[in-house]
């Protein structure tokens, strides 16, 4: 490797660092951000969205990680200003943690069909999707241990067909957004 390149591979890991962590930073404050609607909703999953659409699966998959890792040693980066592995472990730890798995996702679809804006939107349903299934898995888990069995239709009611509508606007947004800041930011 000649000395010329060092810079720059060293300008570019910099560079790389400072992203993911604005961006775990902007997860964070989306998570502070609560709309009051009938059932109340935070901006999470749409900084989870622009996180992987703007940086790429891996930084973007990276930012959601250093997200989850600050909140489980006890930041309070997580919604209504919490942090904890008590927040983890309780009812709604499993959509925290389902996060990770739509970046994963969304990493994977990137990988195997690219970058088009069509991969992006497919891949952020698909996330989604599976961050419902993994969170409303362990909320019944959770809710079961601590108040009894749920069923899978009461859990969807109270934890998932509230969110659908606020989540496909979500998409909707980090979509566009991702869409201007093509080229701004270089994706990995």
């Amino acid at each position: 490797m000649s000395t010329a390149a060092t810079p720059e591979i060293t300008r570019n890991k910099t560079r790389d660092m400072v992203y993911i962590a604005i961006f775990a930073v902007l997860i964070a404050i989306c998570s502070w951000i609560s709309i009051p609607t009938t059932v109340p909703f935070t901006l999470q999953t749409f900084a989870v969205f622009l996180a992987v659409g703007v940086l790429g699966g891996k930084r973007g998959t990276l930012s959601i990680l250093i997200y989850l890792l600050l909140g489980v040693i006890g930041v309070p980066v997580f919604a209504g200003f919490t942090g904890g592995i008590g927040i983890v472990l309780g009812t709604t730890g499993g959509y925290i943690i389902g996060f990770l798995f739509s970046g994963l996702i969304m990493w994977a679809m990137e990988q195997l069909l690219g970058k088009k804006t069509w991969v992006l939107a497919l891949s952020m349903v698909l996330g989604l999707l599976v961050c419902y299934a993994f969170g409303t898995a362990w909320f019944m888990v959770v809710y079961a241990k601590q108040a009894g069995a749920v069923g899978l239709l009461t859990a969807l009611g109270w934890c998932v067909f509230p969110f659908i509508i606020p989540d496909i606007i979500k998409i909707v947004l980090a979509l566009v957004i991702c869409k201007r800041l093509a080229g701004i930011i270089k994706a990995d």
